[in-house]
């Protein structure tokens, strides 16, 4: 890694989150005293341009250790030790239903599963606050993904054990190695809370804290990030359309990119709903409130309620669809059925329908627009 910008040292908040511990992990923490790491580049206009160079290196590979042998359990079980509004990144395929909390993704960034059948890779970044999933196999290879050490605009760089190329986090783009170009698919990934998930998804699972390291799940070892007026170790140009921390739901479908901001979304009735045409197709976003920050208080269940969303299709059976809140309920104008957060239908005349979800984000405007600088703003 010799090539990489070398980081002269790291803030305490990041060298907590990779504390040594756990009979898989043998590797001490740096030694390294709180300080001002080097500044990041901003934005490369080509993506497919970077190399090592443009990185900013933090800390040594798998220094941050994923999670390769998950296990899980019955939500009752996870009860025990996860509050009914703590954020938790929602994957379903082939209705195999499985939640990650973030108490555990904030301290390990990537696990590799494999969810109906399907080799994936579960990603969340708690410096730009993304949950992303992708398939892991690439042509005959499974890949096996890590923490690289290294961040790209303040978001996670990963890194493949096959090959050692090197992919972006928010575009799943190999950037370096002999993989090299190639793009991984998006599967879609939805935060909702511990609640909130098991009520979509009664038959679901919960990653265990059963992970083979020894960390203090629950503990928040970038507290009060959220709430700071600019991001530590970003050092690009912020967009001063938005704050910087802003939240957003990010969509980009046929290369029309647009951000919802959480602060047009929220609302005192604890729901709301926006319809837009994105590339082309007429969605709906969903918002609604009782998910908990993993980034505000040093206890996570203790986090101030930010909320969460969901981004559908607006035609089931061939019918588009509008949407309005009422008595604090999502339902359609067109027959009345009251719909989740999680685009399924809970009471009316679409019983047993679902909304197409839509590939979306949930993260901060500053990571978001520093990768898709071309982004509209949705206002209402």
């Amino acid at each position: 890694m010799s090539r990489l910008r070398s980081a002269v040292a790291v803030s305490g908040i990041l060298l907590s989150a990779c504390a040594a511990g756990g009979d898989r992990s043998s590797e001490a923490s740096p030694d390294l005293s709180p300080s001002a790491v080097e500044p990041g580049p901003v934005a490369a206009s080509d993506l497919t341009k970077l190399a090592r160079e443009d990185l900013t290196s933090v800390l040594s590979p798998d220094s941050i250790p994923s999670i390769d042998e998950p296990k899980f359990i019955a939500p009752r079980k996870a009860e025990e030790w996860l509050s009914a509004e703590e954020p938790v990144a929602v994957l379903e395929i082939e209705g195999d239903a499985r939640a990650y909390p973030f108490q555990i993704m904030t301290w390990h960034e990537i696990v590799n599963d494999v969810v109906g059948g399907t080799p994936v890779a579960v990603t969340y970044c708690p410096l730009c606050n993304s949950a992303l999933a992708y398939p892991r196999k690439v042509g005959t290879r499974i890949l096996e993904f890590g923490t690289s050490g290294s961040l790209y605009t303040s978001a996670l760089v990963m890194y493949d054990r096959q090959t050692e190329s090197l992919w972006l986090h928010f575009e799943g783009l190999a950037i370096e190695g002999p993989l090299e170009g190639t793009r991984l698919e998006f599967i879609p990934v939805q935060t909702l809370s511990f609640e909130q998930f098991r009520r979509e998804h009664p038959g679901g699972k919960v990653l265990s804290r059963n992970s083979g390291f020894s960390r203090n799940y629950g503990q928040n070892p970038y507290d009060f990030y959220d709430t700071a007026e600019r991001p530590f170790l970003f050092d690009g140009e912020v967009d001063e359309r938005l704050p910087a921390i802003a939240r957003v739901v990010a969509v980009e479908i046929e290369d029309e990119a647009v951000a919802y901001p959480y602060g047009v979304l929220s609302s005192d009735e604890g729901a709301s709903v926006a319809h837009d045409a994105v590339g082309g197709e007429e969605i709906v976003v969903f918002w609604r409130a009782g998910v908990r920050s993993a980034l505000d208080n040093p206890e996570i269940e203790l986090g101030r309620d930010v909320g969460t969303s969901g981004v559908f299709l607006r035609t089931v059976r061939g019918q588009e669809l509008t949407f309005r809140v009422e008595g604090g309920e999502i339902v359609d104008e067109q027959t009345g059925s009251v719909w989740s957060l999680g685009g399924r239908v809970r009471s009316g005349n679409f019983q047993g329908e679902e909304l197409t979800s839509v590939h979306h984000l949930d993260t901060f405007w500053f990571a978001w627009s520093s990768h898709k600088p071309d982004t509209e703003i949705f206002r209402e």
